[in-house]
C-alpha cells in the first residue's frame, strides 16, 4: 500500500499550463509504478500518463501527448505531471494511482493505492 497526496490544481485559461505533484509514502521498501488519471462529470476515469519504478519508461493517453510530460524523482517519492498547452477537455479531477510493479499499466483496475485527487479547470 502506498499512500498519496496529490496537489497543484486550480484554474487556468485554456492554453496555459499547470502542473501536479503527487507525493508517495510507504511504510516499508515497495517498488511501485505511477499513474495519472482523470475523471470529468459524467464520464469513466481515464488514463493520462503513466510511469515506471526507475523512471525509463512513460505512456501517455493520445489525447495528451506533445502537451503533458510525466517524470518521477524516486528519491523524494514524487511524481509530477507538467500539463501545457490545456484545452477545456482537460477539465476533470485528476488522480495520482500507484501499482505494485515495475511498469505502468492504463488500466485503471491494475492500481492498488490513489490518492484524493486535485481539481483542474480550464476556462474556454
Amino acid at each position: 500500500q502506498v499512500q498519496l497526496v496529490e496537489s497543484g490544481g486550480g484554474l487556468v485559461q485554456a492554453g496555459g499550463s499547470l502542473r501536479l505533484s503527487c507525493v508517495a509514502s510507504v511504510r516499508t521498501f515497495t517498488t511501485y509504478a505511477l499513474g495519472w488519471f482523470r475523471q470529468a462529470p459524467g464520464k469513466e476515469r481515464e488514463f493520462v500518463a503513466g510511469i515506471s519504478w526507475s523512471g525509463s519508461e512513460t505512456y501517455y493517453a493520445d489525447s495528451v501527448k506533445g502537451r503533458f510530460t510525466i517524470s518521477r524523482t524516486i528519491a523524494k517519492n514524487t511524481a509530477y505531471l507538467q500539463m501545457n498547452s490545456l484545452k477545456s477537455e482537460d477539465t476533470a479531477v485528476y488522480y495520482c494511482a500507484a501499482r505494485g510493479g515495475v511498469r505502468p499499466l492504463e488500466n485503471k483496475h491494475e492500481y492498488d493505492s490513489w490518492g484524493q485527487g486535485t481539481q483542474v479547470t480550464v476556462s474556454s
